[in-house]
């Protein structure tokens, strides 16, 4: 088994965990980072496993999300008037089932999979995915292949 990774930096958003009852409660902000891990039984024809060029459209995707935006629960009480400031332009709203670094290292999880089997036919497959907060926090996600059907 061939093992690589990549990393997507400088991705400078907001978010807030209104079921804190401290201070994450509050609207904060970070510039997250995110790391993959990757995995072929075979190499590619340039004996890699994963072309890291072959990233753009996936990299354009993260910029749209997570670029100077505003990351929101789904289940956030205040969602309506989170929706009202995207709409007027006040916040750049994306909502996420869980936007701690857990929930979105398994959004990510799921995003980078879908992307791999598109472009690689399944040669690829994402097992690990942690998303950086900032140098002292972070969340990982990580799930063999033989279990991407069961989430």
């Amino acid at each position: 088994m061939y093992i690589s990774t990549k990393k997507f930096i400088g991705y400078p958003c907001a978010h807030r965990q209104w079921k804190d009852e401290g201070h994450c409660k509050f609207i904060h902000g970070y510039s997250r980072e995110f790391t993959f891990w990757f995995k072929a039984k075979n190499l590619d024809e340039k004996k890699w496993v994963m072309d890291f060029g072959g990233f753009k459209e996936f990299k354009l995707f993260l910029d749209d999300y997570f670029d100077h935006s505003c990351l929101i629960n789904s289940d956030d009480p205040e969602l309506p008037l989170f929706k009202e400031m995207d709409k007027k332009e006040i916040i750049k709203l994306r909502i996420l089932d869980n936007v701690g670094m857990e929930g979105t290292s398994e959004f990510l999880f799921h995003k980078m999979n879908d992307y791999l089997d598109k472009i690689t036919q399944g040669r690829v497959w994402c097992f690990k995915v942690e998303t950086r907060e900032n140098e002292k926090n972070s969340g990982i996600f990580e799930l063999e292949r033989n279990n991407l059907t069961a989430v």
